[in-house]
């Protein structure tokens, strides 16, 4: 599958040099006219170096400037281009209009980035143990226990370790028998990081959750799970950034829920087990 230059873009460039970010801004704003481009023009339209337009395409994964360019042909041909709005919302309706938006620009992002040869690697490891820990901190840590729960639901030992020290002690005890998430938006969280670290250390598999694939969280990690945030001034913390995190929750969930030998009992038996609590 051809990689997307857009969502790529989109994904990668807040971690960019300034002088890469403003190529990265000029394709976002300009991929029509950047599909017709040399490197020269693109460089000029941009304000910056041709060897930076060189350096732009294959730090974003690709072979070159015209493989880039034809990535970013094959999307406008397949897909019409949906521009993201630019003024920041004023009445509910912008708000719900501007964040919708860029909630649904996530979710198709992240389905163009991951691979779903990752995500069967991590699912046949899943259909292997028992036991699952999830390491995340701040906004990460929510999906972190979000994931927990899913997971006890269909008969795993599942926990999530907000607490940095508790994450440090717990990742230095695991086994091969354990697969270990670190979940971090930038890969680049040290609490996150150093657990997912002596997990591996300790023999557990290990999965990172991120949107990037350079990360130090990546570069530790057996498995990276690539998803993707829309970039917005509204992002942090906000349902969008955390919609491609909840798009790999929801699939693992699911394959493991249709092929788990006895995910249907796991699933019923949690449910009579909280039944008596609704009124």
């Amino acid at each position: 599958m051809r990689a997307s230059a857009l969502a790529t873009l989109r994904s990668a460039g807040p971690d960019l040099t300034p002088a890469l970010r403003k190529i990265a801004h000029y394709a976002l704003n300009n991929p029509e006219q950047v599909m017709v481009q040399t490197v020269s023009e693109l460089a000029e339209g941009s304000g910056a170096s041709e060897a930076s337009v060189i350096r732009f395409c294959r730090d974003l994964g690709f072979a070159g400037f015209q493989d880039f360019k034809l990535s970013l042909a094959f999307e406008l041909a397949v897909s019409p281009l949906n521009l993201a709005p630019t003024q920041q919302p004023k009445t509910a309706r912008e708000a719900l209009e501007y964040l919708s938006h860029h909630a649904k620009t996530t979710l198709e992002d992240t389905v163009k980035l991951i691979s779903p040869a990752a995500l069967e690697r991590v699912l046949s490891w899943l259909l292997e143990v028992k036991q699952v820990e999830f390491f995340g901190v701040g906004a990460s840590g929510v999906t972190a226990q979000d994931f927990a729960y899913k997971f006890v639901r269909l008969g795993f030992q599942a926990r999530a370790h907000p607490d940095p020290h508790l994450a440090a002690m717990v990742a230095s005890t695991l086994d091969r028998g354990v697969v270990a998430f670190g979940i971090s938006h930038s890969g680049t969280t040290l609490d996150t990081v150093k657990a997912l670290e002596r997990a591996g250390q300790a023999g557990a598999r290990t999965v990172a959750l991120t949107r990037r694939a350079k990360s130090p969280l990546a570069q530790l990690a057996d498995q990276v799970l690539i998803t993707s945030v829309s970039e917005n001034p509204l992002s942090g913390g906000s349902i969008s950034a955390k919609m491609g995190q909840l798009l790999v929750l929801d699939v693992l969930y699911t394959l493991l829920a249709l092929r788990g030998e006895r995910s249907s009992h796991f699933i019923a038996q949690t449910a009579a087990a909280v039944a008596d609590r609704n009124v």
